[in-house]
This record gives structure tokens, C-alpha cells and sequence, in this order.
């Protein structure tokens, strides 16, 4: 009996992640909202009812979808950071492993939580709440790791570490975008020239932004 238990676990496992790596590919490009179980139905070996049982409805397939994608997005530019010391070496590997991660189309519609940002930023619910909470982590990582960095005068003593993230991800944010929409992959280098310049400007040695 826990053989058998053990082994539709396992099938119910890999039949959700089929579900969920198609989910976020499409979401990435139309939208949280346009995901249907019908719709996934006709990409992955499993029939609408199946979805159902596996998320309940569209609201738990969306949170699920996010949850997803937070859990690639982490191993795409937060694990392989980890490589660098905590402080500006890390704050400056992250800002290199998330242009990789736009550019290299880890999601096809570009960043993930790009799109969904701006899809939910008006509305209220649980989505919502998940979205936000990714943008919070993502924030308060890149923000512990500036603090790190002016803690250990890596970074000028005025620096703000919110203003610096604000910096950052604007940034990043305006390379992602303008990638996508305009298919220019030269806005990266921009990007990158300009996070490094402001930096630079805030006492960040260049020798270690490279």
C-alpha cells in the first residue's frame, strides 16, 4: 500500500510540474489571467478535470503559477549569486545573474514577474498578495546586501540602501521591458553600464564590478 501510495504521489508531483512549467511560459506572455484549465489541458498529458483536482480552481493554479516561478526565478539568479561574498561583490553578481535570466529568456515572455506585476498592481486578492510578496523578497534581499556593503565600507556611508534598490530594479526593470517589446538586446549592456556607474558614484570600488 505505500508503495502504491508513494508511487501516485510521485505521478501527481511530476503531473503538476508539467502543468506548472507550461502555466508560467504562458502566463509570461499573456498573463496570469489567461491561463485556463481547458487551455492547459491541450498542452500536458493531463485532462481538464485533472487540473482541477490538482490546483481547484483558476485562483489556486495562479498562486501555484507564482509560486512556481518565484522557485525558478531563485534558482536562475539567487543560487548561483551565492558564489560571491555577501556585500557589493553580491549585490553586483545578482545584478549580472538577473540580466542573464532576462536575456537568456528563462521565461519566454521575459521576466515573469515583470508581466504579473503589472497585470495585478491595481487589483486586491490573494494573487495580489503573492505577487507582492515576491517583489518584497526580491527588494529585501538585493537591500540586505547593499546594507552589507556599506556596513563593511563597500559603499559610501550616505548611501540609502532603499533608494539603491529602487536604482537597481528600475533599471533592470526598464532593460527587461524595452528587450521585449523592442527585440534590442543592447539595452543589457546599457543597463549594466549604468548600475555600475551608479555604484561607482557611491563609493563602489570598479574593480569589483566587473
Amino acid at each position: 500500500m505505500e508503495i502504491t501510495t508513494d508511487g501516485r504521489r510521485a505521478r501527481g508531483d511530476r503531473s503538476r510540474t508539467a502543468v506548472l512549467e507550461h502555466a508560467v511560459q504562458e502566463a509570461s506572455l499573456r498573463g496570469l489571467d489567461a491561463l485556463t484549465l481547458g487551455g492547459l489541458a491541450s498542452h500536458v498529458p493531463l485532462n481538464k478535470s485533472g487540473i482541477a483536482g490538482l490546483f481547484g480552481n483558476k485562483e489556486g493554479l495562479q498562486l501555484a503559477a507564482v509560486e512556481h516561478a518565484r522557485g525558478m526565478f531563485v534558482d536562475a539568479v539567487v543560487v548561483p549569486a551565492r558564489q560571491a561574498e555577501p556585500g557589493l561583490a553580491r549585490l553586483w553578481a545578482l545584478v549580472g545573474r538577473w540580466i542573464d535570466y532576462s536575456r537568456r529568456r528563462t521565461f519566454a515572455g521575459g521576466c515573469f514577474f515583470r508581466a504579473v506585476e503589472i497585470e495585478f498592481d491595481g487589483r486586491e486578492g490573494p494573487v495580489r498578495d503573492a505577487v507582492v510578496a515576491a517583489r518584497r523578497d526580491w527588494d529585501g534581499y538585493l537591500r540586505h546586501h547593499a546594507e552589507i556593503g556599506v556596513a563593511a565600507g563597500q559603499l559610501a556611508a550616505s548611501t540609502d540602501p532603499v533608494q539603491l534598490v529602487f536604482e537597481i530594479t528600475a533599471l533592470l526593470g526598464a532593460a527587461n521591458d524595452r528587450s521585449v517589446l523592442l527585440d534590442d538586446d543592447t539595452v543589457y549592456a546599457r543597463a549594466e553600464s549604468a548600475l555600475r556607474a551608479v555604484l561607482v558614484a557611491r563609493g563602489a570600488d570598479p574593480d569589483v564590478l566587473t
